[in-house]
């Protein structure tokens, strides 16, 4: 553990002591007996499909949990849109992953989850910037995958720092209510200037005009303060304050217009979601969006053992039998058993991941977001 956070150290995953307890026992249990048998085992979140597409993401620290140990993975391609049937399989002596369970659902079912509800983000303003502003709603621990699924839905993107590091990409974000309330009322001018004078030349100078007064007023005095040096101007209105939203963004677009300003964009964000952005994308010209992402249930995943030995199994409920899926040429999803022919017009979705528990795939960030956006488009996400 952590001294100071209450986080899991890398180790801790990696050796799997990040499980429940019942694997603990069960793996007590069959050294105990004498027994490893030969497993393959699917992760799963529904059975069939039924016409609700999700997105699928965690791929890349799933294949780092996975990877040097005795097993082959096959696995969608990550970005992929998914409709029943199993995302992942993995082939080998069951005590070689056992306890990774836990770990392994953990990091597919939230980095999904984030994913999905991105692509929803992505897809209701397909033509507008669209940032991740939601890392301040989750643990600073997962702060870069909420940020990298947020990239992989298309996202254009996001504002934590330090899950820039990671991803390598740099943050965006001008400035925040305190930085006005630290200049205080009547002094907006002096806020606005002291960040020009501060921020770096490449970063964009976007005021943000709703801290004290009417939107319009502030937006108006920003132009005044910073002349043509500004780029932006951001209204995070609060949902209590907004009124009709859409006629205060298309009177500040207007004043803007009135007066020669018609090059500064407008950039909102506060508690939008799908439906805003689908409202706004015609008179905006960017978003920040954050609990709509952040706060996206986890994909119910399920790791289940489906053949033993060779031969299939399942618990109640669930499908028996090594099992692939395919997208169909009307993009429809697929599936079946692994050993059958499948759709004539079918492609098959779980690919080598893991082989001998050596790495067959390269992860490119690029390339998944151009799968999730293609895939979102084909099955009409």
């Amino acid at each position: 553990m952590s001294e100071t956070f209450d986080t899991i150290p890398d180790d801790a995953v990696l050796s799997g002591r990040a499980t429940d307890a019942y694997f603990d026992r069960t793996v007590e249990a069959l050294e105990g007996a004498g027994r490893n048998p030969h497993v393959v085992a699917e992760v799963t979140a529904d059975q069939f499909p039924d016409g609700e597409f999700e997105v699928f993401a965690g791929v890349k620290d799933a294949a780092a949990l996975l990877e040097g140990r005795d097993l082959d993975v096959h696995a969608l391609r990550e970005g992929r849109a998914f409709d029943g049937g199993p995302v992942m399989r993995i082939a080998g002596d069951y005590l070689e992953f056992a306890r990774l369970e836990t770990s392994l659902l953990g990091y597919l079912s939230h980095a999904s989850g984030f994913a999905s509800a991105a692509l929803h983000a992505r897809r209701a303003a397909p033509d507008s910037n669209v940032l991740s502003f939601g890392a301040r709603h989750v643990h600073p621990s997962i702060a870069a995958v909420v940020e990298r699924s947020a990239l992989l839905a298309g996202l254009d993107g996001f504002s934590h720092v330090a899950a820039g590091d990671v991803l390598g990409r740099e943050a965006s974000g001008t400035m925040p209510h305190a930085l006005m309330l630290c200049f205080g009322r009547g002094n907006q001018e002096a806020a606005w200037r002291a960040f020009d004078d501060a921020a770096p030349a490449d970063v964009p100078r976007v005021a943000l005009c709703d801290t004290f007064t009417d939107e319009k007023d502030e937006v108006l005095r920003a132009v005044d303060a910073l002349g043509d040096d500004l780029d932006g101007v951001r209204l995070d209105t609060t949902g209590s304050r907004r009124g009709d939203f859409e006629h205060i963004v298309r009177e500040v677009q207007w004043a803007l217009d009135v007066r020669g300003h018609e090059d500064v964009d407008v950039f909102v964000s506060g508690g939008l979601g799908p439906e805003e952005l689908r409202d706004l994308r015609r008179v905006v010209d960017g978003f920040g969006v954050g609990s709509a992402i952040t706060d996206a249930n986890p994909v119910d995943f399920a790791l289940d053992i489906v053949a033993v030995d060779g031969d299939p199994v399942a618990k109640r409920g669930k499908l028996g039998g090594v099992k692939q899926v395919y997208r169909t040429a009307d993009g429809a999803h697929h599936v079946g058993l692994a050993d059958r022919p499948g759709p004539t017009d079918g492609t098959p979705l779980l690919e080598p991941l893991l082989k001998d528990g050596e790495l067959v795939r390269e992860f490119d960030l690029a390339d998944a977001t151009d799968r999730c956006l293609a895939d979102a488009r084909r099955v009409d996400y």
